[in-house]
């Protein structure tokens, strides 16, 4: 499994790499899009929708919303508005994981899918935006996210004792936390040198978006366990589904999407 995992993982990376440094701007875009769109297909199970026709509606209301979203923030309050009720969706959703990860309708799971998915692409839309370091952001963005992930991983496999939330993901460990925090601070690093932003912010920022990846990672964890579900689909052998592969980045976008704009980063 480990191997398939790995081979996963590197076609993964090479399909990106080319949608994200070839393609034009507007057309990695609308490439993410579609990720994000099929994680709304794999996030309707959450939400107890089933059949094709269900899945399909939800996936259209999901399409609206970004859309809309988009529009709203074209403009620099626009923008701020949308990416901070993001970041207030996300505390919300600590808190669930936190208190209440045995409770939930399933409307309420599919809201919550919505409320997830639309703003991760808006914000990747705003880094395209930024110009010339626009691609290498999002690459960052999947990099740290990912990083911390890998990290988790590997630390949780070889020292995991004391678990994080043993309710809503058993096999998540505090040290393997620790482990994907080292890693991602590691890509934080390298992401300082390379764009040359000031350290005493940007670090922190990595930090902070680490963190919320992992918030991220729990809870589309915590809506499968609610619904009995082990993987949210079986399109990437060794991986999962689509979803299990972007929930630390539905929350991280925006964190560092907004937290880049407070830095006079972007």
């Amino acid at each position: 499994m480990l191997l398939t995992r790995i081979l996963t993982a590197i076609v993964l990376v090479a399909v990106l790499a080319i949608v994200l440094l070839w393609l034009p701007s507007s057309l990695a875009a609308g490439a993410l899009g579609v990720l994000t769109l099929a994680g709304a297909w794999e996030w309707a199970a959450f939400a107890g929708l089933t059949r094709p026709p269900e899945r399909v509606a939800y996936v259209a209301a999901c399409l609206v919303v970004m859309s809309v979203l988009w529009v709203l923030a074209g403009s620099p309050a626009g923008f701020n508005a949308v990416m901070g009720g993001a970041l207030a969706w996300w505390c919300v959703a600590f808190l669930w994981v936190v208190l209440a990860p045995r409770h939930g309708a399933p409307w309420l799971a599919g809201l919550a899918g919505i409320l997830a998915l639309a703003p991760m692409w808006v914000a990747m839309t705003r880094l395209f935006d930024v110009g010339e370091t626009g691609h290498e952001l999002v690459i960052f963005a999947l990099v740290i996210a990912w990083a911390a992930d890998v990290g988790a991983y590997f630390v949780g496999r070889r020292f995991g004792r004391t678990r994080l939330a043993p309710w809503v993901s058993p096999n998540k460990t505090w040290e393997g936390a620790l482990g994907g925090l080292a890693t991602g601070f590691l890509a934080g690093l390298a992401a300082q040198a390379w764009f040359g932003f000031a350290a005493g912010a940007f670090l922190p920022l990595c930090v902070a978006v680490i963190l919320a990846s992992i918030v991220g990672d729990l809870t589309e964890s915590m809506f499968k366990r609610q619904r009995g579900i082990k993987d949210s689909g079986r399109v990437l052998p060794g991986h999962g589904g689509v979803l299990d592969r972007i929930d630390s980045l539905t929350a991280a976008v925006p964190v560092l999407t907004l937290g880049l704009a407070w830095i006079g980063a972007i």
